[in-house]
Parts: structure tokens; sequence; C-alpha cells
């Protein structure tokens, strides 16, 4: 018995050190909670009010010639897969992976620690990922992609859905399809539309870029905040099971105690 009450008091003793360790973890993924929303609606906004306007570019005839709206010869795909830096978030990471191995794809532009250990990329920060190297990377695939090094370009992000739902999905950049937007907007492009579409496409490329970033950083800090909230709760049952089974142990051994002592005095 007493070798039986020793082991369960190392397991409470280890599961509780476990406890307190998922909610530090929660606790700084809920201080990162509101910051990390704001930055994904203010990159959503930003995204959309961009967006418009490409939309209003596409719709003109003069932008068919573009070179971002040729309909794409072959299936040569390159995507920017994005993960986090870190694990313990749940399924944030193992979706985003699933999503993209279901895929055919030709090149993988990996953002964040666990994307670029799994496709051997250059080390970019999903967290500390800046506008500034949003628009040098989005400048360098719009090159690539003019060049010929690929026909598609999606993105494999998450997307935001509430604090219990992230889901992956993609994003497909390029090429440009064309707007069915109708009507006069009122709005005269110097010189002309598709010029000013071959140079607006990288810093939209950009702007989806940040978006998708963002909102897949809000994902993960919401996964990794519900997944330490249950890993605490399973944790206190699994001490509150430990700590019965330890008591009934150790009234086993107390009682095992008076009965020898009984039979030693009857003796």
């Amino acid at each position: 018995m007493g070798t039986n009450t020793k082991a369960l008091k190392i397991r409470i003793r280890s599961v509780d050190s476990t406890m307190h360790t998922t909610r530090a973890m929660g606790l700084v993924a809920s201080s990162k909670m509101r910051r990390a929303n704001e930055r994904m609606h203010n990159g959503k906004q930003y995204a959309e009010a961009f967006g418009s306007v490409v939309q209003v570019l596409t719709a003109a005839p003069e932008c068919a010639r573009s070179p971002y709206m040729q309909p794409s010869e072959g299936a040569r795909t390159c995507l920017i897969v994005i993960a986090g830096d870190r694990g313990m978030a749940g399924g944030y990471n193992a979706n985003v992976f699933r999503l993209t191995d279901s895929m055919q794809y030709d090149a993988v532009i990996p953002i964040g620690k666990r994307a670029c250990d799994r496709y051997h990329g250059k080390f970019y920060s999903s967290e500390d990922f800046s506008g500034a190297d949003a628009t040098a990377m989005a400048h360098e695939i719009c090159q690539k992609y003019l060049a010929g090094e690929f026909d598609r370009l999606g993105i494999v992000s998450t997307r935001y859905v509430s604090m219990l739902t992230q889901e992956a999905y993609v994003t497909w950049v390029l090429p440009l399809e064309r707007s069915e937007r109708t009507g006069s907007t009122g709005v005269v492009f110097e010189p002309d539309e598709e010029t000013i579409l071959n140079a607006v496409v990288p810093d939209y490329v950009a702007g989806v870029l940040m978006r998708c970033i963002r909102e897949s950083f809000a994902s993960e800090v919401a996964a990794r905040r519900m997944a330490m909230d249950s890993a605490g709760k399973n944790a206190q049952a699994m001490i509150d099971d430990l700590q019965l089974q330890y008591n009934r142990a150790r009234q086993g051994a107390i009682t095992q105690e008076i009965t020898e002592i009984v039979a030693g005095s009857g003796a």
C-alpha cells in the first residue's frame, strides 16, 4: 500500500505541474487575443479596400491584355503555406498541412516555423511578419509569375470563424479573374487601366497575404487558448480522480494497520 500511495502522490504532483503550464500558456494566448483580432480586422479592411479597386480595374476591357489576367496555360502551382511558429494549438497546424498535402503543387513558400520546418524554406515568423516583408515577398513572387515560373498562386491559411472554430482554406490570388462589375464608376485612371493594374498587383498581393497571415495568427491564438483550456480541465479531472484513488489507498493502508494492531493485541 505504501508504494501505491507514493506513486499516486508523484503522479498527482506531475499532473499538477502540467496543469500550471497549460494555464500559463492559456493566459498568454488570452493576452494576445485582443491585439490579434484588431490586426486581423485591420488587415481585412485594407485588403477589401484594395480589392474593390482591383475589381474596378479588372472589369475594364483594356485590362484583359494584362499578363496578370491571362488564363493559365499550364498547371504549375505555387502555394504560400501559413502555419504557426509553435505547437500546442490543437489541430491548427495539422489542418493546414493536411489541406496542403491534399493539393497538387510545384513550389511552396512557407511562413511560420512549423511550415518552414516541414517544407524546408527560408524562415519567416507568422507572428512577426511585417508589411515590409509582405511587400518584398509579393514583388518577388509577381516577378516570378511574369517570368513564367508558375501559372497559379494560392495561399493556404486559416479562416477565423469564431473562438471555437477555425478552418483551413485556399485563397487563389493569381491569375486575376475578370470582375462582373457593371456600370460607370466615375473613376478615371491615368495613363490607362492596364498600366495601373500592372502597377498595383504586387501591392494587392501583399495586402491579401497580410490579411491571410493576420487572420491565421488570430486563429492560432484562439486555437491555442481553447486547447489549453481543455487541457487544464482534463488535468484537473485527472487530479481529482488520482486524489480519490490516493485517499482510498491511504484509507486501505490505515485499515490494514489497525487490523494488524488488533490482531497482535489479541495474540
